[in-house]
């Protein structure tokens, strides 16, 4: 984050998302905040609060998008949540803590992965050894078995006192050349038994600090299985097992923990569907319940999680909804005081639906593109093709209802349907989309206003 200045995370995020400015910026100042507090004074830092955003806008605008790919670019945890998932204490459904208990077990298993890559090369190592202990049985183990090189099957036992140093390293050699990888081996694999009894529960055992899952699992005996494979097979089941040896678990879940405390972010979608009175029945009746339980968490408490306590004060929120109906003046004060920062999404008109087709990364044109050149064949978008397919996106989103840049991806499907269909035996191997095939394609649905409902 040192080297990333707003201008340059706007400068990032521009290659994915296309306009709205104003909220890369909004983003973009509150990323560059987190790297700022950590290089200020430690008994000031505690008392800097992230300054949490609420994106006001239509569907299919960015919002999601612009969030997670701000997490990219930082590296930090994330988790996007819908807030209307989420019911007031005393009624069914998902209690409020779940998602910094998600956003926890998401960035320990994530760490955990990257331990396990990062001493692959040494499990590997002894893997290696492993399946050659398994291949060349020391002189002592007399009731051990192995393959003979030369069968494959017979089980032979070499006599005792034999020096086997030179065949070891023989078969290393044929071990890293491949020569080995289809003879087969007996191989003990521990597969833990668990319960076939799910265990529910809501937050009371959580806060307990009780995991049923993890403290059933580790009462049931371990099962050793003994298993033959291929050695190819048995050298990826080796160094598995031996990559998770040596990871120290207790190191990742401190630096996962220490990570989402200090530099999670979680993505609250749809807060516009728990915004507004309650109505005192129906399905309404939880819904300033529901911003209440959110309270605490936005404005920083301790969440207990089978990781132990974690603390939300340094999380940064982002908001997001339509607000067709409601406004963010809806929602309960206290839960306005914790969003300072309100950034209003635009709707997206044919010129950005254009540089939407072609201009990111991961254009939607570039996508299919990709996909059909899988089958050999070569799909050429003409400018003025281009530039239909945005102003029908418009027109349709201004007739039915306004889905934003997701509008692209109804058309584009419908437009290719037949050459994605066809692909595999299209002759010769090149198609030209121009605005005559747009128009050949889409203009009858467009025409007939019921039917472009229907399908568009």
């Amino acid at each position: 984050m040192k080297h990333l200045t707003p201008a340059q995370i706007v400068k990032e995020l521009d290659r994915y998302i296309i306009g709205q400015d104003q909220a890369k910026r909004s983003v973009a100042i509150a990323l560059r905040n987190r790297w700022r507090r950590q290089q200020v004074p430690a008994d000031l830092r505690d008392e800097i609060a992230p300054k949490n955003i609420i994106m006001i806008g239509p569907t299919g605008v960015g919002k999601t998008e612009i969030a997670r790919r701000l997490s990219k670019l930082a590296d930090a945890p994330f988790i996007k949540v819908e807030a209307s998932k989420f019911t007031e204490v005393g009624y069914v459904g998902r209690d409020v803590e779940s998602m910094v208990r998600d956003l926890v077990d998401l960035t320990v298993n994530q760490m955990r992965l990257r331990q396990q890559q990062a001493v692959a090369e040494k499990a590997g190592r002894m893997a290696e050894e492993r399946v050659l202990d398994l291949l060349l049985p020391a002189s002592h183990q007399r009731t051990s078995f192995h393959p003979d090189l030369r069968s494959g099957n017979t089980k032979v036992q070499p006599p005792a006192g034999a020096d086997t140093a030179g065949t070891r390293e023989k078969l290393r050699r044929m071990l890293r050349d491949g020569k080995l990888d289809d003879r087969i081996v007996e191989l003990d694999v521990t597969e833990r038994s668990m319960p076939m009894v799910e265990v529910f529960s809501n937050v009371g055992m959580e806060e307990l600090g009780i995991n049923f899952k993890d403290m059933l699992g580790n009462l049931m005996p371990k099962n050793v299985k003994r298993r033959k494979m291929k050695v190819s097979d048995a050298l990826q089941t080796l160094a598995a097992e031996e990559a998770q040896n040596l990871v120290d678990m207790d190191k990742v879940v401190e630096e996962a923990v220490g990570r989402v405390e200090q530099a999670g972010i979680i993505f609250l979608d749809e807060i516009d569907k728990i915004a507004g009175k309650s109505s005192g029945q129906g399905p309404d009746v939880s819904r300033e319940g529901v911003q209440r339980d959110l309270l605490p968490i936005v404005e920083g408490s301790t969440v207990n999680t089978k990781y132990g306590p974690v603390r939300t004060d340094h999380i940064l929120f982002i908001a997001a909804g339509a607000f067709h109906t409601v406004k963010p003046s809806d929602l309960i004060p206290e839960l306005q005081g914790r969003f300072p920062i309100r950034v209003e999404l635009g709707s997206l008109g044919a010129d950005q639906f254009v540089r939407i087709l072609t201009e990111p990364r991961n254009a939607l044109l570039l996508q299919y593109i990709a996909l059909l050149r899988t089958e050999g064949v070569d799909l050429v978008f003409e400018d003025d093709a281009v530039a239909r397919i945005a102003q029908i996106a418009e027109q349709v989103n201004q007739r039915t209802e306004n889905i934003g840049a997701r509008r692209l991806h109804t058309l584009m499907e419908r437009l290719l349907e037949d050459v994605l269909f066809d692909a595999p035996f299209v002759d010769p191997p090149k198609v030209v989309v121009d605005s005559a095939y747009v128009e050949q394609k889409l203009e009858s649905i467009i025409a007939d206003e019921d039917l472009s409902r229907y399908i568009l």
